[in-house]
């Protein structure tokens, strides 16, 4: 049936507006089980000789509907087929992955739709294929059976409170076992717990699936399946979440995680964040130069001293692989644009180097020059300690700088993005400058006009 519509596929919007008039039901059915024809090509199995395909993605990419579709080509092709079909419970296993929206009963195609035996937890394909609920909540359930494929949806919400997540993955390894080549597709929104970890230090970032593990990923944002997606949910969870951790991780489909140990935590960054920006007694700018054009970012953080007393991020204006003239031009034009009082600037790279570039930038600039005596890390660990007292707060997202503040680590180590944390010692000195400086708790040394 569908061959006969393989010439219109270039139309695929047109045709589906004609359907009513040129298709009857069965044909109609048939055509919308065309899955390929629709999917977006990061919804269709990766090619290769993959072992576990993770779509890692915000909520509304179409996850739920990629991996049933996985599901339901793999049961159509082959009979002897049998299937795991894994959920944080056996509720969400049947009213998601089997009766949902995007679940295995909804995309089937009338003629070939399967049976659900709820008494059994099964589902049976009219060509014999069949698939298993299990709940990840009950790890020894899948010690026994055997299967050929799984399909294991929102990995990253396994209850793991006593191994349970890792100990069903495990089982089900182990029971993966029939059939000459099987697989598994594991769909979530990320998390920073065990398991996923796990699977992404198993990914081959190359793109390469020959290894033992043969983990292949595929990422992507809420905002990827828009077309598919009422405009009102879009435009309201961007209003609410853009920007923060919640979106980045919920809507954006990264995976955020803390680093053990770190000077500052996620948590931390997110109690400290408003979006009012109050009265300011003082603004001023930190900035981190580069060593060269080539190397590391120019740090540019913009801080205040509020009239109730608290410091706030204002902005972050650092500049990626800058020339000496473009990075001081952007600072100037950061003080300008936030009226700052002062412009604290690292001179470790040459202090008459670092003032004649932003004298040239403007001269009227308030400038002071600042020599770093201890390590970034040295320098931070005060002004963290500001952070957990309260007395800091975020006016808005700051992704990258955050990135770098939560890889700052005590004893001088960095594990956060890049080679060094520009942005976050950038940040350091402003704060330094309006909470712990000349009218602050205690005057650090280092510092001269």
């Amino acid at each position: 049936m569908i061959e006969r519509f393989d010439f219109l596929l270039d139309d695929v919007e047109g045709l589906y507006r004609q359907l009513p008039e040129r298709l009857g039901p069965v044909e109609r059915s048939h055509f919308a089980a065309n899955w390929p024809a629709f999917a977006r090509a990061e919804q269709l199995a990766p090619a290769g000789d993959w072992r576990v395909w993770l779509v890692m993605a915000g909520r509304g990419f179409g996850k739920t509907r990629a991996g049933a579709e996985w599901v339901r080509s793999v049961a159509e092709a082959d009979p002897a087929a049998r299937i795991a079909l894994v959920a944080a419970s056996l509720h969400e296993a049947r009213s998601v992955m089997v009766e949902g929206e995007s679940g295995l009963m909804a995309i089937s195609p009338v003629h070939a739709r399967p049976r659900f035996e709820p008494s059994l937890r099964r589902i049976v394909w009219p060509n014999g294929a069949q698939a298993q609920l299990y709940s990840a909540a009950e790890p020894e359930a899948l010690r026994g059976p055997q299967h050929s494929h799984a399909w294991c949806d929102e990995i990253a919400k396994w209850d793991d409170g006593q191994s349970q997540a890792r100990r069903s993955w495990d089982n089900l390894l182990l029971g993966l076992r029939l059939g000459s080549d099987p697989r598994i597709v594991a769909t979530t929104t990320p998390r920073p717990v065990p398991l996923l970890r796990r699977l992404l230090d198993q990914y081959d970032s190359t793109g390469s699936v020959e290894g033992p593990s043969g983990v292949v990923i595929t990422r992507g944002r809420t905002q990827d399946n828009a077309a598919n997606l009422p405009a009102r949910f879009i435009a309201d969870v961007e209003r609410e979440f853009s920007g923060t951790r919640l979106g980045r991780q919920e809507l954006d489909g990264e995976l955020i995680e803390d680093l053990p140990g770190a000077l500052w935590r996620r948590g931390l960054l997110e109690a400290c964040r408003t979006g009012a920006v109050p009265a300011m007694n003082r603004v001023v700018i930190g900035v981190d130069p580069p060593a060269s054009a080539e190397g590391d970012a120019c740090g540019i953080v913009v801080c205040g001293l509020g009239e109730d007393g608290l410091a706030h991020v204002l902005a972050d204006a650092s500049v990626e692989k800058a020339s000496p003239d473009t990075w001081a031009r952007a600072v100037a034009a950061a003080a300008a644009a936030w009226n700052a009082d002062r412009v604290v600037a690292e001179a470790n790279q040459g202090g008459a180097m670092v003032e004649a570039v932003l004298r040239a930038a403007n001269a009227a600039l308030p400038l002071r020059l600042v020599h770093a005596s201890r390590g970034k890390v040295a320098r931070a660990e005060p002004v963290a300690a500001l952070y957990e007292a309260g007395r800091v707060r975020h006016v808005g997202q700051f992704a990258r700088l955050e990135d770098e503040l939560c890889g700052l680590m005590p004893g001088g180590a960095y594990h956060g993005p890049g080679r060094s944390p520009d942005r976050a010692d950038a940040c350091v000195w402003a704060l330094t400058e309006l909470m712990l400086g000349r009218s602050g708790q205690g005057r650090p040394r280092v510092w001269f006009d």
